[in-house]
C-alpha cells in the first residue's frame, strides 16, 4: 500500500469532485490505495465506485443548492476534509461542443457551458468546501487546470471555450489562495495540469498521438497526487503539471 500523500498527515479524510470521470476514477483508486487515507468521499452526478469502499455523495457541479447541500452532508460525517480534489472538465459534447478552429465557430452557449463546468463549478465548490478544510495543518484545494488555459504558453490558438474557461480557473485558483492563505497558513490552492491522459475528454483529438506520450489515467492520478503530496503552502496559487513543473500564467 502505498502513502501517497504522506507529507498530509495521518488519518486523512479526502473528497473527490467528478469521481465517475477517468482521471477522478484513478484518484479515488489511489487514494483508497494509500494507508494515511482514512475516507474517500466520492461526489458527483452518477455513483461510479468500482473499488466498493468510497462514500457516495450526489452532487451536480450546476447546481449550487446541490453544492451546498454536499458540504452539509459533508459536515455531518467528519470534521475535517484535508484533501480537496476537483476532477471535473468539459471539452466536448457531441456536436453540440466542440473545440473552436476559429472564431467563426463560437457559440454563446457552448462558451457558458465551459465556464459553468470548468470555472463556475470549481469556484462554487470552493466557497461552500473550504470550511471544511482544518486551519493548522497541511491541506489542499486542487482543481484539474489545463496547459492550454495558459496565456504566455498559448502558440496555436483556437479552442476558445477550453481555453478561456481554464485560464478562468487558474485565475479563480490564485484569488482563493490570497484569501485561504488568511485564515489557513499552511493550506495550498492549486490547478493541476494533468497531462494529456487517454481518456474519453481526450480521446477524438489524440488519434495520431504517440501511444508513448499519452498518459494512462492511473499514471496521470499518481503523478498528480505526487506533485501534490511535495507542494507546500508556499506554492499555493500556482498551476503545477503532473510532472511537477510549474506552468506560467
Amino acid at each position: 500500500m502505498n502513502e501517497i500523500v504522506d507529507t498530509f498527515g495521518p488519518d486523512l479524510s479526502v473528497a473527490v469532485i467528478g469521481g465517475s470521470g477517468g482521471i477522478g476514477q484513478a484518484l479515488t483508486r489511489c487514494l483508497v490505495g494509500s494507508r494515511n487515507v482514512k475516507r474517500v468521499f466520492n461526489l458527483g452526478r452518477r455513483h461510479c465506485d468500482p473499488l466498493g469502499d468510497t462514500e457516495f455523495i450526489p452532487l451536480d457541479l450546476e447546481n449550487e443548492a446541490s453544492v451546498a447541500k454536499a458540504a452539509e452532508t459533508i459536515k455531518l460525517e467528519t470534521d475535517y476534509l484535508h484533501v480537496i480534489l476537483v476532477a471535473t472538465g468539459i471539452l466536448h459534447a457531441g456536436t453540440d461542443m466542440q473545440p473552436e478552429k476559429s472564431r467563426n465557430a463560437i457559440s454563446a452557449e457552448a462558451m457558458a457551458q465551459a465556464f459553468r463546468i470548468n470555472a463556475i463549478g470549481p469556484a462554487l465548490v470552493a466557497k461552500h468546501f473550504f470550511d471544511l478544510l482544518p486551519r493548522h495543518r497541511k491541506a489542499a484545494f486542487a482543481a484539474l487546470g489545463a496547459r492550454v488555459g495558459s496565456l504566455s504558453d498559448n502558440h496555436l490558438g483556437g479552442w476558445y471555450s477550453y481555453r478561456a474557461s481554464k485560464a478562468a480557473l487558474h485565475m479563480l485558483v490564485r484569488t482563493f489562495s490570497i484569501e485561504l492563505g488568511r485564515t489557513h497558513p499552511e493550506a495550498l490552492c492549486i490547478a493541476l495540469h494533468p497531462g494529456t491522459v487517454d481518456t474519453s475528454l481526450s480521446k477524438p483529438f489524440v488519434r495520431n498521438q504517440s501511444r508513448s506520450k499519452l498518459l494512462t489515467p492511473e499514471q496521470s492520478a499518481y503523478a498528480l497526487l505526487s506533485a501534490l503530496n511535495s507542494r507546500t503552502s508556499e506554492d499555493s496559487g500556482r498551476i503545477i503539471a503532473w510532472d511537477g513543473s510549474v506552468i506560467p500564467f
